[in-house]
């Protein structure tokens, strides 16, 4: 039996790499084309593709489930073609048993995945996310399209990139009286984090008044502020590239102030049910092969595959929204297709 559930495990784990290479590949080759459209003096080929390689890690955990569905297809139909499938049946190994041997190294690859984007993809793309900025803004004004705005009481902040470990570029300051008139701007070079504070560099402050303006240079100059890098690295990087050690307290913490939580709340149980996820798929899988699938050819496999996949994935995009409109828990917008393809792939399973 140990030689039967590697043999089996083999053939789905490698069609599932093959699979999931496949789409990295076209994704990656998609986003160098969009991002060619920006390429400049600083922002140059190079600073494209450390982009794109930066990103890709966080694509090996999006398409992860994608993978495995048809991975599965494509490894259990080669089997299934060859008659081998009818073999192992005949031989005595029950449908549950053939579930059970194909789960087990689907279920090593999702964890995989959510150790990839717990503890890789977020720093990656955060880094990604730096590095472009940076090179598509290289001066100090308030420009470019990855900047970050922000505010505290009647002061407007802008940051032009934020780099791990607490650093910013491009610091704007913009001080407003209670009447919408600007008192003062304030721009650095960079800033650093110092635990209770932040230290920028090479500072500049413009104050205005009725009658003059008044421009005051600095090498060196104490920020205090609430903001913190962790909260900075919530607006820079997208709710579902985060981790759930970033969710979770940020999500707790947008609620207690009264704030809107659900795109954090919805991105961490998205993140909690991944691997239920690529199992509920591979359910779906297992139960094509051995029901209406059984005997078609490897392409409609796989457009079968790629149709199932855009449909959970478009009642993942719908349910979202709608939880946030409609005002009923993330929770329910994450689990429903979960459990409605579980439930369509047992019930495949139990006709078979």
């Amino acid at each position: 039996m140990r030689k039967l559930d590697r043999y089996i495990g083999r053939t789905v784990v490698s069609a599932t790499v093959l699979v999931l290479l496949i789409i990295v590949g076209i994704d990656a080759v998609a986003a160098f084309i969009d991002e060619a459209g920006d390429i400049s003096d600083s922002y140059t080929g190079m600073e494209v593709l450390r982009y794109i390689l930066l990103t890709t890690p966080g694509r090996l955990y999006e398409f992860t489930p994608f993978a495995a569905l048809i991975g599965c297809l494509i490894g259990l139909g080669q089997l299934a073609s060859s008659s081998e499938l009818v073999v192992m049946r005949a031989a005595g190994v029950s449908i549950a048993r053939l579930v059970w041997i194909v789960m087990k190294p689907t279920l090593v690859m999702a964890l995989l995945a959510f150790l990839v984007g717990e503890y890789v993809a977020p720093q990656a793309e955060q880094l990604a996310q730096s590095r472009r900025a940076i090179a598509q803004n290289p001066g100090e004004g308030v420009a470019g399209r990855h900047g970050l705005w922000n505010r505290e009481g009647n002061t407007f902040l802008h940051f032009n990139a934020l780099e791990p470990g607490g650093v910013v570029y491009g610091v704007v300051l913009l001080q407003f009286d209670e009447r919408r008139r600007l008192q003062s701007a304030l721009r650095a070079q960079q800033a650093t984090y110092a635990g209770d504070h932040w230290m920028m560099e090479q500072v500049v402050r413009t104050n205005f008044s009725s009658w003059q303006t008044t421009r005051v240079p600095y090498q060196s100059l104490r920020w205090d502020t609430a903001i913190t890098p962790q909260l900075l690295t919530m607006e820079v990087v997208q709710p579902g590239q985060l981790p759930l050690s970033d969710l979770y307290p940020y999500s707790r913490y947008l609620s207690q102030q009264g704030l809107d939580a659900d795109d954090f709340e919805l991105a961490l149980w998205r993140k909690l049910l991944q691997p239920l996820t690529v199992a509920s798929l591979v359910l779906v899988a297992i139960s094509f092969i051995f029901g209406p699938l059984r005997d078609g050819s490897l392409g409609f496999r796989i457009f079968a595959g790629v149709i199932v996949g855009i449909v959970f994935r478009t009642s993942q995009d719908l349910l979202g929204p709608a939880s946030m409109v409609f005002g009923f828990s993330p929770l329910y917008a994450a689990l429903v297709p979960v459990l409605a393809c579980m439930l369509a792939g047992l019930l495949m399973l139990r006709r078979a």
